[in-house]
């Protein structure tokens, strides 16, 4: 079979009747074309299929057109999540996404400098912990590599950002458990390492005090944002005497676990023990029962810090720190406590 030969830029340009830099002019967005030439433009790269040559215009700019993501091994469900969000926010742009998992950020911080620098990144999205890592920031800030964060907890005001109220959050989840009646409740902290587990553990607590219930240490179980460790944690929990009538889990992840845990004890959920998660994964809604869990908007963070470092490499002011909201999901793991 015969291979097509692919549109170039000059085959647009012959087509709409301009030059190759009119169409390129129409490619950048660029001012002081008229509408009705990019409209033309436009046409003749769809009859043609034409699309950019990404690398080649990078060779030319100086510029690799790549974004990077760096995370640390969150739940699965959470990652899929930052990488809707970013790549919604790049549909129709000329950047691509490069995926940049680590194993341990605190550990590593050399290392991913390094990596960074190496894959020519344009600018770079940091996912908890980095996002709160003190030093990573400033060594982006000294190579005056771009960079936007997701979820800090800390260091506001160091680099544009997009988070949610992580406090709030858990307050509001645990006061949905003490309305209900419990007063007996467990705690499942996440990876020591991410400073959303200490924040959402003075939200537990700021609950508890204003609710008049005392703070019990061995109701604080730690965990590591794994079904595993969640597991691990709950079944530690519904070992005391007597052991908690409810557990808050700080990512959905333990919360299906701790639901797991209560069926080896040949508990019910949420007669007998009710389960609060974080987060509003996929496992949230597909467990049985439904938990009831915080929404964390991790998509429109995504997305949002694309935006911002899309507008840096634009030249544009980038927002500075932007708070979204989180939301209360009420769904069938949570009940009233056996009088």
């Amino acid at each position: 079979m015969r291979r097509t030969k692919r549109a170039t830029i000059v085959d647009v340009a012959k087509l709409a009747e301009v030059s190759a830099k009119t169409v390129s002019r129409v490619m950048n967005n660029e001012p002081h074309v008229a509408e009705t030439v990019r409209i033309r433009v436009r046409e003749a790269m769809s009859e043609l299929r034409y699309t950019p040559n990404v690398a080649a215009q990078g060779l030319v700019r100086s510029r690799s057109y790549l974004i990077g993501l760096v995370y640390e091994k969150p739940s699965p469900s959470y990652v899929v999540e930052l990488q809707k969000g970013a790549l919604e926010r790049l549909h129709g742009e000329r950047f691509r996404l490069v995926v940049l998992p680590v194993e341990s950020v605190t550990e590593r911080e050399d290392e991913i400098v390094a990596l960074l620098r190496s894959a020519a990144l344009d600018a770079v999205l940091l996912a908890p912990p980095a996002s709160d890592n003190a030093a990573l920031l400033h060594e982006l800030r000294e190579g005056g590599m771009p960079f936007a964060r997701i979820s800090p907890t800390r260091l506001l005001g160091h680099g544009p950002s997009v988070a949610m109220d992580d406090v709030a959050a858990a307050q509001e989840a645990a006061e949905h458990l003490i309305t209900l009646g419990h007063s007996r409740i467990g705690i499942i902290k996440g990876d020591p390492s991410h400073a959303a587990s200490d924040a959402r553990l003075v939200g537990y607590m700021q609950a508890l005090a204003r609710n008049g219930i005392p703070l019990r240490t061995e109701m604080i179980e730690s965990g590591l944002f794994t079904f595993d460790s969640g597991l691990a944690a709950a079944r530690r929990l519904l070992a005391l005497d007597p052991p908690p009538t409810a557990i808050l889990a700080q990512n959905d992840d333990m919360a299906a676990a701790t639901v797991a845990a209560a069926r080896e004890c040949g508990l019910s959920v949420p007669e007998d023990l009710s389960v609060v998660g974080f987060d509003n994964s996929d496992i949230a809604r597909v467990v049985w029962p439904p938990l009831t869990t915080i929404r964390q908007p991790v998509e429109e963070m995504a997305f949002k810090a694309m935006d911002m470092v899309l507008e840096v490499l634009a030249g544009e002011p980038s927002g500075g720190d932007v708070q979204l909201a989180h939301e209360l999901l009420i769904r069938r793991s949570t009940a009233a406590p056996k009088p």
